[in-house]
């Protein structure tokens, strides 16, 4: 099996299919990646975009060239000894009728053979959240009425262009021959639900007599009524599924519905593809989507782990807080890597910066929206659970009522979800790992602990016991083994924990809070400064220590941004004042267009502007043209997400307008481009600087270099869809050497990618070697320097940092008078060792220090490697 090394990440549909993907693996191979990473590649929903939304997990979808495709894709892989890596999704599946699980379970309601496979409900209907209005607004329209389903010989509820089956024991109520109905199909012998009137349609007559009683139905609106009601299932507002779904969704989604993993019929339903792709060697590792969605995350990968063997790479996506590990015992190679991005804001941000930029973000909104950072964290975490998970929140009430009932514990409903609440607001991570069967972990203990006291003093005193109980429900396992609803609250509060972690920081907080962006990252902290040099070096030798082979990502389908665009954005905290400057300016140069947005959502369009801005400004003018649209998108997203005048659900569109009018204005201002283009251009040279930089950093550290579809050459993209666009195929050639400059940005730094994957390669066991953090001169202000390896064979990287103002003209390299003087201090033991510079293939040969001078002679960048 190829060993991990490296991964290239590529987004299929959007244009990418299976055999196009075919025709890349010389040019990946060619740029030194171990193993191509795969989006999801089983049968989606039509039109689907990203894959994560399964209709069949038994199929690779034909649309990107079926399985035939992929087995060709993984020969040609193998063929040049490279692996492939596909990302699977076990938490959730499409909540479609072209999905045939749920089809079925539509049909025949908790008789299906797949009712059990979702996390559903069945004491209550399910709930279809798929209507515009509510379902009498619907009918009243016209929109609702009673068909033969196109293709089947079945009946169903029809809206607009969506067919929903009619459970077969509700049949009489639509025909006129109640009494003679019958049909053969069973859950069994029809799971879809397809062939219901294959009797009674035998004869040709027989279907138009059908359809004529169906017109006579349809002009029959309490009719149609009684038989909607008489369903097992209810067609609802889209809009009310945050209240009443009777299943569990992903996220927000009501379109994607909970899977049932841990069951083990479900599992191996679900799984039955993979593991033969896995086991046949076709696929040599699994990248699992949305681990902490499942109920029991750990014991999801001990059985994969089983199924698999001990040599397939797992990975899982985990997002981790500061300060928090992955649970060592889960038996993976590691996680797919946010956490990487946040120790590179620690390397590349000014640790000095002391909140100049939040001063002055901060002296830009109203009143009413000033407040500390962790006030605002919990406000967002409160209106998650008050507004968009509400149905969730009351299912858990309902759940811990019961089981203080049991206890004889006197708590009402109200306390013990105020309660809940308290527990989730103060919860600091996105979830903990507590299983039946299982001792819950320190670690696990600990978190809850905290949060269970800092829940006690931010509610009435009243709540306090209620939060008692919840603590009890969660850590004390002799309650758990008595009552067995005491389980599914457990289960369920965690699998709440971290939808509510996602959408208040991620999708909420990170758009309201806007003061330096570059850190607005998943996995980021906006509220703690970047902890400098210092932080970094902690977090690899923890990386290197226990997960040597996690992915070091920079780019993502799911980053709020492009890593060249959060390279470039980290400068401004270098130059904090000439910032602020630009945007009072900027403000008032743009107060003539007429009414702008509010001074802080100007300060948000600026800083988006400035990391996607095109490095040769209006010279390239196909990217300025393209521009506008973009940012309009993006603007509009952020508005939605922050949810304050605006939002997904009930989007004001008078205001929407506004702000996106706004940005339309300033890109047509030809005052304001000029002057940001003047303004930006040290930014821009700083940044490119720096993007170099964390590529090298990438390359080098601990963990495996994860390489975003081509992100290799440049990625200042904004937040998803656009950083989901088509790879530019033809512009995938590993060029000779450029001059490190503007104009070679892109080809500089594709090309410094191959050379060093083609060294990673070479010297493997280097660079998964121990780490050890170099010190310079001048404290580590101006570079950012390692060592990987042993005496018996290492590497050195060495790049610059806080480099704004210091560029040599017309290079991106540091100019002599910023290193001057400032040396690489030498560990004794490597001391008289002979090293080669793999960038331009010097010698050199190693004393107590070494100049920076010496190391950025030629390249913005230095990597050493023993001879």
């Amino acid at each position: 099996m190829t060993r991990l090394l490296s991964t290239y990440r590529l987004q299929f549909r959007n244009g990418m299919t299976l055999g196009k993907a075919v025709r890349l693996v010389p040019y990946l191979h060619a740029l030194g990646a171990s193993h191509l990473y795969a989006s999801p590649l089983m049968t989606a929903v039509s039109g689907s975009t990203h894959g994560y939304d399964a209709t069949r997990v038994d199929e690779i979808d034909p649309t990107l060239g079926g399985i035939e495709a992929l087995r060709q894709l993984a020969a040609e892989l193998h063929a040049q000894d490279m692996g492939l890596i596909l990302d699977i999704v076990p938490n959730h599946m499409a909540a479609s009728l072209e999905n045939p699980w749920w089809r079925s379970l539509v049909a025949w309601g908790s008789d299906s053979p797949f009712a059990r496979h979702f996390d559903i409900d069945w004491t209550e209907k399910l709930t279809l959240p798929f209507l515009g209005k509510d379902f009498a607004e619907e009918l009243a329209d016209g929109t609702i009425t009673l068909a033969l389903e196109p293709g089947c010989d079945a009946l169903a509820l029809r809206y607009h262009d969506s067919y929903y089956p009619l459970h077969p024991d509700t049949y009489p109520q639509v025909l006129d021959a109640a009494e003679a109905f019958f049909t053969s199909a069973t859950p069994s012998t029809d799971p879809q639900g397809r062939a219901i009137l294959s009797d009674v349609l035998a004869s040709g007559s027989a279907r138009a007599e059908l359809e004529t009683q169906l017109a006579a139905v349809a002009v029959d609106p309490a009719r149609i009524v009684a038989v909607h009601d008489a369903q097992p299932w209810r067609l609802v507002n889209w809009k009310t599924a945050s209240e009443n779904l009777s299943y569990r969704r992903f996220f927000e989604i009501a379109g994607l519905a909970g899977l049932r993993v841990e069951d083990k019929r479900v599992f191996e339903d679900s799984h039955r593809l993979i593991l033969e792709l896995v086991r046949d060697g076709t696929v040599d590792g699994l990248r699992i989507d949305h681990i902490d969605g499942l109920a029991d995350p750990q014991g999801y990968l001990e059985r994969l782990r089983t199924e698999v063997g001990p040599d397939v790479i797992i990975l899982v996506e985990k997002i981790l807080e500061r300060q928090e590990h992955l649970p060592s015992d889960w038996p993976i190679a590691g996680t797919t890597g946010y956490e990487f991005i946040t120790a590179l804001a620690d390397a590349f941000a000014d640790e000095k910066e002391d909140g100049r930029l939040a001063a002055a973000f901060d002296a830009l909104k109203s009143d009413d929206d000033r407040h500390a950072y962790s006030d605002e964290m919990y406000a967002c975490k409160r209106q998650m659970l008050a507004d968009n998970f509400r149905g969730e929140v009351r299912r858990l009430g309902r759940l811990a009522k019961r089981v203080a009932d049991r206890l004889n514990a006197d708590f009402s409903r109200s306390a013990l979800t105020e309660a809940i609440c308290a527990v989730i607001i103060a919860l600091p991570v996105y979830r903990t790992y507590l299983a039946s069967g299982r001792s819950i972990d320190p670690r696990d203990h600990d978190i809850l602990a905290t949060a269970r006291c800092e829940a006690q003093v931010r509610v009435r005193p009243e709540v306090r016991e209620a939060i008692d109980l919840i603590w009890e429900l969660l850590t004390d396992e002799k309650t758990c083994e008595k009552i067995s609803d005491c389980i599914e609250f457990r289960t369920r509060f965690q699998q709440l924990t971290g939808p509510i972690m996602a959408k208040a920081i991620e999708d909420t907080l990170f758009y309201r809070e806007n003061a330096f962006i570059a850190l607005n990252e998943v996995g980021g902290d906006p509220g703690h400064p970047p902890g400098g040099p210092a932080a970094f070096h902690a977090a690899m030798q923890d990386r290197a220590g226990n997960w040597p082979l996690g992915l070091s990502a920079t780019s993502t389908h799911d980053t709020k941004r492009g890593e060249d665009a959060r390279a470039r954005l980290y400068t401004l905290s270098e130059a904090p004042e000439e910032w602020v400057a630009a945007a009072q300016r900027w403000r008032a140069l743009s107060s003539h267009e007429g009414k702008a947005p509010a001074a802080d959502i100007q300060w948000l369009i600026y800083q988006a502007l400035a990391g996607t801005w095109p490095i040769d400004g209006r010279d390239d003018r196909a990217a300025m043209a393209a521009l506008p649209e973009r940012m309009k998108a993006y603007v509009e997203k952020a508005l939605r997400e922050a949810k304050r005048r605006t939002n997904w659900s009930e989007p004001d569109l008078d205001y929407e307008a506004g702000v996106t009018g706004y940005v339309e204005n300033l890109l047509s201002d030809t005052a304001f481009i000029e002057d940001f283009t003047r303004t930006l251009s040290p930014f821009i040279d700083a940044g490119l600087s720096n993007a170099l930089a964390q590529t090298l950093v990438k390359l080098t550290a601990p963990g495996v270099p994860d390489i975003y579809q081509g992100s290799e050459r440049s990625d200042f993209s904004l937040v998803d869809p656009d950083n989901r666009t088509t790879l530019a195929m033809e512009r995938l050639r590993i060029p000779s050497k450029p001059a490190p400059s503007r104009t070679h940005f892109a080809d500089y730094k594709q090309w410094l990618t191959a050379k060093v994957l083609g060294c990673r390669g070479q010297f493997a066991e280097v660079f998964h070697g121990p780490y050890e953090a170099l010190e310079l001169s001048d404290g580590g202000h101006q570079a950012l320097a390692f060592l990987r390896g042993t005496t018996d064979a290492f590497a050195i990287t060495v790049v610059p940092r806080l480099v704004f103002g210091k560029m040599s003209a017309g290079t991106l390299c540091l100019s002599e008078a910023a290193i001057r003087d400032i040396s690489l201090a030498i560990p004794p033991a490597f001391e008289g060792r002979t090293v080669r510079s793999v960038l331009d293939d010097r010698t050199l040969t190693l004393g107590s220090a070494l100049p920076l001078s010496d190391l950025f002679r030629t390249d913005p960048v230095a990597l050493l490697i023993s001879a």
